[in-house]
Order: structure tokens, then C-alpha cells, then sequence
């Protein structure tokens, strides 16, 4: 009998498809998990001079709870700030680029994607109330 993953080992999963799909779409991941206190974006990935900030949401296939009602709005906020930390050491080394915030639900069954989706500017600091 196989031992039960850990919401941290369905989450790579996860994560590690979302960054295939994106490299194979021609997107250098720059970081993975950056974290800083308040915030983590799971992927940041560059394309040109677009940076994607990407949120990515596992889910087991049946899951009670959708991953796009994952991204509230406190979530957003988070997201949002850790951007901006990131953006500003980007910018010292790189020069500007355009930012976006991508949502990527993954559904998995026995361990294996059997659904993606990815939403290209899911949200923007707009959709945010006041910061």
C-alpha cells in the first residue's frame, strides 16, 4: 500500500508541471518558492521582457474546494507584495520588464495531472482593494 503524500508533495507536483508547461512554452523559470516574510510565489518565469508571477493551486480530482477559490483576495495581497520585493532586485540586474499574476490549477489523480488549467493574467494590483 502506497504511503499518503503530503499537501507539500502534491503541491511540487503540481508546481513541477506548471514549470514544464512553461518552459516548453519558451518562459526561463527565474526563481521557484521565492519566499520572503509575508509572501511566496511559487514560480516566476520570464518570457522577453514580460515576467509572469505564477500561483500555482494542486488539487486532488473531486476536491471539495476549487484551487481558483484559493486565490482570495488576501491572497492577491500577498502575492502582490512579494512581487514587488522580487521586482525591485529584478530591475537593478535586468532593467523593467512587465509583470503579470498567472493562476495555474492542477488536478491530480493517483498522483498524476489529469487536468490543467492556466489563466494568463489572472489578476492585476487593480483587482486588489486598497493595499
Amino acid at each position: 500500500m502506497q504511503k499518503s503524500k503530503t499537501t507539500r508533495e502534491i503541491g511540487d507536483i503540481g508546481e513541477n508541471a506548471v514549470a514544464a508547461y512553461l518552459m516548453k512554452n519558451g518562459y526561463e523559470i527565474l526563481r521557484r518558492n521565492f519566499t520572503v516574510r509575508g509572501g511566496e510565489i511559487d514560480i516566476i518565469a520570464r518570457k522577453g521582457d514580460r515576467i509572469a508571477f505564477v500561483e500555482v493551486k494542486t488539487r486532488k480530482a473531486g476536491s471539495m474546494t476549487s484551487g481558483e477559490s484559493a486565490v482570495t483576495a488576501s491572497k492577491k495581497q500577498h502575492l502582490i507584495k512579494t512581487a514587488e520585493i522580487f521586482y525591485r532586485d529584478h530591475v537593478k540586474k535586468y532593467g523593467p520588464a512587465k509583470c503579470r499574476f498567472d493562476v495555474a490549477v492542477i488536478e491530480l489523480k493517483y498522483d498524476k495531472v489529469v487536468n490543467a488549467r492556466y489563466y494568463v493574467s489572472a489578476f492585476d494590483v487593480g483587482d486588489v482593494s486598497h493595499r
